[in-house]
């Protein structure tokens, strides 16, 4: 194992699904350096989306440079892939002393955690989903995505619901286990027994920059659209009046943007459109960027001004008009989005942008 990677304790089996969940493995590993133990099995339950596969495929790369093993499984290409993927990690499953998991609201990895004897569990960060996490776990609560909380269970729900609260039961402490979270959205509500660990972004800092700046100002974007809480045609007004009022020119795609809409955007708002090949947090450190990053209610105005501490950049957030949700939006959206904006450090609040 690389000295870069050191060792994160006894072996560790980490999941994730995601590239940011992925770098905040890392982020973990390197705060768990000094640990003693015999080191990291990164598993990637692949996901079908190009963009994610991408990305996913990059941070693998990074994971292998710093000495930790990874095991890339096909886990959705198929009907039968579940079965076998859960087949083949089943082994080990029941050896690893820890677990590490990136999205406890993936009934993927609610699954495997129903196999697992492993008496440390850690839950690393998934975007903004880890503040609603923490507040169901707290509460005792099933776990449900934030933005589909308020609406009733579908038929997979419930047959899905014994798994779903074996699961919760193993992401609670108890005699025989012990929980971590390793975050950097705040904790309005901390678990009885869970221990919480500041994620500061110090392995993204050390490995890439510091950035050039430029004079301009870029804008991060978001999948509200695509995920049915923000309207479409609002979306688009409000990015086309952000990007005049600051002078923004590029536009970084989230992965999970559709391309009709991206392509909408770059053709009426004039942006240059960005598909990163990373996570926005390694792009930003990297550079070259902005002065400036105008960003809308993400997990981005909680991680950039730590990934980018030190440099002159100003992350500035927009609250999102009530008048852009959907019909079909949950109704906890609003004051979610709004406390995502509110709970954010070292950013500039700005008054949500009329979209007309």
């Amino acid at each position: 194992m690389s000295p870069r990677a050191g060792n994160t304790g006894p072996h560790t089996l980490a999941f994730v699904e995601s590239p940011v969940q992925l770098l905040n493995v890392l982020e973990w590993a390197h705060a768990r350096r000094q640990a003693v133990g015999t080191g990291l099995t990164l598993v990637v339950l692949s996901p079908i989306d190009p963009m994610t596969r991408g990305q996913l495929r990059r941070m693998a790369e990074l994971a292998r440079e710093d000495g930790h093993a990874v095991r890339w499984e096909e886990a959705r290409g198929g009907p039968a892939a579940p079965f076998q993927t859960i087949g083949g990690l089943a082994g080990l499953l029941r050896r690893a002393d820890r677990i590490v998991l990136g999205d406890p609201f993936s009934r993927y990895v609610q699954l495997l955690l129903t196999i697992t004897k492993a008496r440390d569990i850690v839950v690393v960060d998934d975007g903004t989903a880890t503040m609603e996490f923490v507040a169901q776990l707290a509460r005792g609560e099933r776990l449900v995505r934030w933005h589909r909380k308020g609406g009733r269970p579908g038929p997979r729900d419930l047959v899905f619901a014994p798994v779903s609260s074996a699961a919760r039961k193993r992401l609670t402490p108890s005699e025989r286990r012990t929980v971590e979270i390793f975050s950097s959205m705040p904790m309005e509500e901390t678990p009885a027994g869970v221990t919480v660990t500041a994620n500061a972004f110090a392995w993204t800092r050390d490995r890439f920059g510091p950035p050039r700046i430029t004079k301009g100002a870029d804008m991060v974007g978001t999948s509200l659209v695509e995920t049915g809480v923000v309207d479409g045609d609002r979306y688009l007004e409000a990015v086309r009046s952000l990007a005049k009022a600051h002078g923004a020119t590029r536009y970084f795609a989230h992965r999970r943007e559709s391309a009709e809409k991206l392509h909408r955007l770059a053709v009426e708002t004039g942006l240059e459109i960005v598909r990163p090949d990373l996570p926005l947090e390694l792009i930003a450190r990297r550079g070259p960027i902005g002065r400036t990053i105008l960003s809308f209610p993400s997990t981005v105005v909680h991680t950039l001004p730590l990934a980018l501490s030190g440099t002159e950049v100003r992350v500035a957030v927009f609250d999102i008009d009530p008048a852009w949700l959907t019909e079909n939006a949950s109704p906890r959206a609003q004051g979610f989005l709004s406390g995502v904006t509110g709970t954010a450090r070292d950013v500039h609040r700005l008054s949500a942008v009329t979209a007309v």
